[in-house]
């Protein structure tokens, strides 16, 4: 489903539009959405991304232009999430906060990454697939694992990718 009040720009490819969720949410032009993605209100997918099958954007995520999301990437947006209040009522949108979240341009997230809410992965960098990111990801580098940790330091190509610079060590 793709609701009426989303803006797609010029040149957004959904592959199976019947096989998405997508509501209140600004898509670039040139983005490609795989199958079984959902983005929800309030997200902003900048141009030029390519968001994979089964991945969840929820609200309070801003992605910049040349971004990469793998298959299943899933993104959260509340430290503590509660379904029922102190006092026992079911949850609703005055009981919390959304906390943002900023992927940075041209970075890649891997399959299966899990980005806890408020962190930047900064410009650049490369999450590994299976990550659970707990930290700020720095620009032009690569982390990866559970929790996600700094592997290598990387350096701009010139062409909006970036090339290994070197090991880091720590």
């Amino acid at each position: 489903m793709i609701s009426s009040d989303v803006e797609l720009e010029e040149g957004v490819v959904i592959h199976h539009p019947d096989l998405v969720n997508l509501y209140g949410c600004r898509v670039g032009a040139g983005t490609r959405i795989g199958t079984f993605v959902e983005i929800q209100k309030n997200v902003v997918v900048g141009r030029d991304c390519k968001i994979s099958s089964h991945s969840f954007l929820c609200e309070g995520v801003t992605v910049e232009d040349g971004v990469f999301i793998g298959h299943g990437v899933m993104f959260s947006n509340d430290i503590y999430p509660r379904a029922l209040t102190a006092d026992g009522r079911v949850q609703s949108e005055a009981d919390w906060s959304v906390i943002q979240t900023r992927v940075g341009r041209c970075a890649s997230i891997g399959s299966n990454a899990t980005i806890l809410p408020g962190l930047t992965i900064g410009e650049g960098a490369l999450v590994g697939a299976g990550a659970v990111v707990t930290r700020d990801v720095p620009p032009y580098t690569t982390v990866a694992g559970v929790p996600a940790r700094i592997l290598d330091r990387l350096s701009h190509a010139g062409n909006g990718t970036a090339r290994q610079a070197g090991r880091a060590r720590g």
